[in-house]
């Protein structure tokens, strides 16, 4: 059997509603371990995580490992949004968000009016490293056509984690800091960008 390379990076593929829903176990395990929930939480997110599939505009990306001929590659990695709508409960918590931090309705139509929402992205902590997570996103947004892209993440300390690095390496900027969603005791700061989203319009 040929050895496998754990130093290589892993292998980018476009997950179908269908593959993701076989999948999911994998990638809720993903999800709880980068996220740091505890066990249990992929039970109350795998609904959610179904209902998303079948919303306009849904796309996922996938990472999976390295692996050895005629074994199966584990995922490491797992990105998925859609379209964002008005009726969407995420898009009604940053709108408040943003209404409660002082914006105004044209500054709210602007960021919320067109817009791909990043739902997740998470890389499992042991396979980072490797570029996997701006691959992951630079894929999921790739010939998007709304005029912008927002997320959620959480806060840290002087944005000091990889996450928030590869963020503002790739023109993030905020829209609401230190929010609080429905659900969910952890502070999170919103951010955005323009769309496209590729090699000529990062910053410099």
């Amino acid at each position: 059997m040929s050895p496998v390379d754990t130093n290589a990076a892993p292998r980018l593929v476009e997950l179908s509603a269908h593959e993701l829903r076989r999948r999911l176990d994998e990638a809720l395990a993903i999800y709880v371990e980068a996220m740091g929930y505890p066990r249990g939480t992929e039970f109350h997110r795998a609904p959610m995580w179904t209902e998303h599939t079948s919303r306009p505009g849904w796309r996922a990306v996938a990472a999976l490992s390295p692996a050895a001929p005629g074994q199966h590659e584990r995922m490491v990695g797992i990105a998925y949004g859609y379209r964002g709508a008005a009726h969407q409960w995420w898009h009604q918590q940053v709108r408040d968000g943003m209404s409660r931090s002082g914006a105004d309705d044209q500054q709210i139509h602007e960021v919320l009016g067109d817009y791909f929402e990043l739902t997740e992205l998470h890389v499992s902590p042991g396979a980072q490293g490797h570029g996997t997570g701006e691959a992951m996103l630079l894929a999921l947004l790739a010939g998007r056509p709304e005029r912008g892209v927002l997320l959620s993440t959480p806060e840290v300390p002087e944005e000091d984690n990889r996450a928030w690095r590869l963020y503002r390496r790739l023109g993030f900027t905020d829209v609401v800091r230190h929010f609080t969603f429905t659900g969910d005791s952890r502070a999170f700061a919103v951010l955005g960008r323009p769309l496209p989203l590729d090699h000529h319009s990062l910053p410099r």
